[in-house]
């Protein structure tokens, strides 16, 4: 049904439970709708925008209904080049382009008509299944016309909020593709994307965000929730919930489901029957006087929704021929040519990925021929150290038996070209040989930590732990990692051989470390978590990130410890639950923009670091927790000495600092204003310079 208002913005949508399982649905995040709410200049420019493009799709479809233009399955394919940009933190939201090229088949086999569950559309509903003659092309080649894979990753811890932000990490020309964003948490949904006429507006919005589990059919994603893709790419396109509403004056959003809601508004398409939109696959469902919803619309919340009507294609063709946010341009030749989907593009870079790069002795690996472009008639894979050692298979599994860390070679040929990758040092084999307590380690005797003492884990392929001569905190090496070069939100893991704990009664756990922030915005993140077994679950022992983590002062140029006094000491007990023979030291550095990181004099024993602050300090207790103006901070001490005392936001910024106080044997009370703290969680840290306590402190002002 189609009334002659005008819409004005996406719908804020919720989630609902299908089958016992949350699924989430589309829709634009609040901070966007409180935006245009606070800033009346953009709503203004928005609606204008709408106004114009809903005059030129109406005048479009009355040309359309009258002469036919593009009305059979037959005519002529409006080709999309699209982009996607997996945002990740090194978790499963990074998937695999298999997934991605699963997620991107789906979705054109729903725009033509060509999903194998169309068979299961309500009979009434049939005549109106329209194949909408568009396509969507993976980009084969970048804004600089470059070969290019079509698929971008970036790692953002952005990617756990996973609202309009994330497209300031990258965004390609949005009038030469459409940007597709994947993400561990859509803010909240399973995707959200703006109209053209927002777009239009704020073009650094234009785009799609959507959560790695609902893209594709494998993978992290499955049949049911994949339906989310085509729902986005819908909005995209100029397309309301079949419910409609964003058509009523004053309204950012109508929900779906409401069942007061006048049966009257709707979604400015003729083919699609009034309703107030369904959040489960009832395919008897009614409302709105009809004899049945056609609730498996891709533009329902039903997760069944797998059709568009030949209004909503319509309404689509219009939007691809208008000039708002240029989607009028995305299908025209010489932009098809720009972005290398014109023709089917050469082979142009050997390149593959792997299901894990770091394994226990005897397990596997999954590798994945990930070259492109082209077509690959013949691959040849080497494998140092695995069975088999070389494979001909497209997506080969190989098996490691021995520690150590290994290379692997790709060569692939398309019959006129043949490329090849090198990966040294790819797949990481832990060892499971034990070495006993007390366990020290100062990397004097260490030739590089790709062997059977240690072994590292580069999640982010780029500087990774290394051993270095240039500084240390005794003998003349420690262990680096060059991060003042390095890739912007890199992870690099360290671990250690297998420690034999058993029959140990109390020991300690000790080292070194010195770091250096290169301004204040950083939030460069050193923890060492120690797993019990090869593979096992691993405990946080040290954690600290920012300013919490610095040793030294700012440094703008590449930070190297020169001094004792630039190295802070680390020392705490180990749980008696974990004296197993399978005990590890995992570092791990998650660098995002700071500067280098070193560790040395690691140690395992009874009195490793018994000089630090833990071991002079007892009964440490922080009242009233939550506190409001005040807090105080009391502890015993077993001997005087000067300590400063420092509050830290969560990320690592100093609130709060008071500098070297003496502080004398006994019982010991000092008085925090914390008047100026915004409600929020805290850290207080009692250090001496070298080491510190921490405590949680909560501040709550209400």
């Amino acid at each position: 049904m189609k009334k002659n208002i005008l819409p004005l913005l996406l719908a804020i949508c919720f989630k609902s439970v299908i089958a016992q399982t949350e699924i989430k649905h589309c829709g634009a995040d609040e901070m966007r709708i409180e935006t245009l709410k606070k800033n009346k200049e953009i709503a203004k420019a928005v609606i204008k925008r709408e106004e114009e493009l809903e005059r030129f799709t109406q005048n479009f479809i009355s040309n359309y209904n009258s002469t036919s233009i593009r009305k059979t399955s037959t005519s002529a394919t409006y080709v999309i080049p699209v982009v996607f940009h997996v945002i990740h933190n090194y978790g499963i939201e990074n998937i695999s382009d298999a997934q991605i090229k699963d997620g991107l088949d789906i979705l054109n086999k729903t725009f033509r008509k060509l999903r194998p569950d169309t068979a299961s559309i309500v009979s009434v509903f049939k005549p109106l299944h329209a194949d909408c003659d568009i396509e969507f092309k993976l980009a084969q080649k970048d804004p600089s016309g470059n070969c290019h894979s079509g698929i971008n990753r970036i790692a953002s811890p952005l990617t756990t909020t996973g609202g309009h932000n994330v497209k300031n990490l990258i965004h390609w020309p949005p009038n030469k593709y459409l940007n597709v964003y994947i993400v561990s948490n859509a803010a909240g949904l399973a995707g959200h994307c703006v109209w053209p006429s927002d777009a239009d507006t704020i073009p650094l919005w234009d785009g799609i965000v959507i959560g790695h589990n609902y893209v594709g059919t494998i993978g992290t994603s499955n049949l049911v929730q994949s339906v989310a893709f085509a729902h986005e790419c819908g909005h995209y396109l100029n397309l309301q919930h079949i419910w409609g509403g964003n058509n009523v004056p004053g309204f950012y959003y109508y929900p779906c489901a409401v069942t007061t809601k006048d049966c009257g508004i709707d979604d400015l398409v003729a083919d699609t029957p009034p309703t107030i939109g369904w959040q489960s696959c009832n395919l008897s469902g009614a409302s709105c006087g009809n004899i049945v919803d056609n609730v498996q619309n891709a533009m329902d919340y039903s997760y069944c929704n797998i059709m568009f009507t030949y209004g909503q294609k319509a309404r689509m063709t219009a939007c691809l021929n208008s000039t708002i946010a240029a989607r009028s341009n995305l299908w025209q030749t010489p932009n098809l040519i720009a972005t290398g989907v014109y023709t089917p593009q050469p082979l142009c870079k050997a390149e593959f990925m792997s299901d894990k790069k770091l394994i226990c002795p005897g397990n596997s690996v999954v590798f994945s021929n990930t070259s492109f472009n082209g077509t690959v008639t013949s691959v040849s894979w080497k494998f140092q150290g695995g069975t088999p050692a070389i494979s001909s298979v497209q997506n080969p599994t190989v098996t490691y038996a021995a520690a150590g860390s290994y290379s692997v070679e790709l060569t692939v040929s398309d019959g006129t070209s043949t490329l090849t990758a090198t990966k040294l040092n790819y797949i990481g084999v832990q060892n499971n040989a034990t070495v006993p307590y007390p366990f020290s380690e100062g990397f004097e005797t260490v030739a590089n930590l790709y062997g059977a003492d240690w072994l590292t884990n580069n999640l982010d392929s780029s500087n990774t732990w290394q051993i270095t001569n240039l500084a240390s905190a005794s003998g003349s090496k420690c262990a680096m990692l060059n991060n003042f070069s390095s890739t912007l939100n890199g992870r690099d893991e360290l671990y250690s051989r297998a420690i034999n704990l058993t029959g140990a009664t109390s020991l300690n756990v000790s080292f070194k470390y010195a770091f250096a922030r290169r301004d204040t915005s950083n939030k460069d993140q050193l923890q060492l978590l120690l797993p019990m077994t090869c593979g096992g679950t691993s405990f946080t022992r040290f954690n600290l990130s920012g300013a919490l983590l610095e040793t030294t002062p700012i440094k703008t140029t590449a930070f190297y410890p020169t001094n004792i006094s630039d190295w802070k000491l680390y020392a705490g007990t180990i749980p008696s639950s974990w004296f197993t023979s399978g005990f590890r030291l995992k570092f791990v550095f998650n660098g995002k923009g700071g500067n280098n990181i070193f560790i040395d004099d690691i140690n395992i024993s009874i009195d490793a670091g018994l000089h630090a602050v833990s071991d002079d300090v007892e009964a440490l207790t922080l009242f009233p927790n939550p506190a409001n103006n005040n807090a105080t901070l009391s502890f015993n001490l077993k001997n005087t000495k000067t300590y400063s005392v420092i509050i830290y936001t969560l990320l690592g910024e100093k609130v709060s600092v008071t500098k070297n106080s003496v502080f004398y044997e006994g019982n010991n009370t000092i008085l925090l204003n914390t008047s100026d703290l915004a409600s929020g969680m805290y850290i207080v840290s009692l250090t001496d310079g070298v080491s510190s306590i921490n405590k949680s402190l909560i501040i709550s002002k209400n």
